[in-house]
């Protein structure tokens, strides 16, 4: 992975319970955090007494190393957003100042935690499809704005693999959003990914959110093992 490259976004505990419907009893359980990066959704749980691990290929550079390209590309994700303002909901979010806010105050608080994190095994430089992780070490793995979103860069067997061992190291796992970024429209790879955990005996599920921000991320995908 080249740091130049890398997009830093972090969301909050707040955003994660929304985006994936988590309730009291999902967050007191062993949970794998697929694709957080600068999310603080690690800090926060762990803070409250939960049990979480985060991977992220982008966990291999320290701190100043992720801050600085945070203060790269902060302006010109805003910048990105300003001008596509029409593609987002602004109800839980309601302004673009507000969410400039929330992103740096996310980020930054992830900031602040990752060096204990990472010593103590909180994050990992990991990505999918391979995982270094036993069968059914977690019960419940959660992929936030990777797998689907960026359909035109992962390409359909990818996304089946990385399912796969989503459902190997967790006993449910849950994706969020389904929409691919290139064009706000459902990901190409969704009903291949949805027909092969069928054929495998895996249920699996498209279940409703309340969150919405990128309009028409309305859904996410459950699978469970039977």
């Amino acid at each position: 992975m080249e740091l130049s490259k890398v997009v830093p976004w972090g969301r909050s505990l707040n955003e994660y319970r929304e985006l994936f419907s988590l309730t009291d009893g999902d967050l007191e359980k062993k949970i794998l955090g697929c694709g957080d990066g600068p999310a603080c959704f690690n800090a926060e749980l762990t803070s409250a007494g939960g049990n979480v691990v985060s991977i992220d290929p982008i966990y291999q550079f320290d701190a100043e190393q992720i801050r600085s390209r945070i203060d790269e590309i902060y302006p010109q994700v805003m910048d990105q957003v300003s001008k596509n303002k029409k593609d987002y909901v602004w109800k839980s979010i309601a302004s673009i100042e507000a969410l400039g806010k929330v992103r740096m105050d996310s980020m930054n608080r992830f900031l602040n935690d990752y060096d204990e994190g990472k010593n103590f095994g909180r994050y990992m430089n990991a990505s999918l499809p391979t995982l270094p992780f036993e069968d059914s070490q977690f019960e419940l793995a959660l992929c936030s704005h990777y797998l689907f979103l960026y359909s035109d860069h992962v390409n359909r067997e990818q996304h089946i693999l990385s399912m796969r061992e989503l459902c190997r190291v967790a006993s449910e796992v849950r994706v969020y959003p389904l929409l691919s970024i290139s064009n706000n429209e459902e990901s190409p790879h969704l009903k291949a990914v949805i027909a092969d955990f069928t054929s495998s005996g895996v249920d699996v599920s498209l279940v409703p959110v309340e969150y919405e921000f990128q309009k028409g991320t309305t859904k996410m995908l459950v699978a469970k093992r039977v």
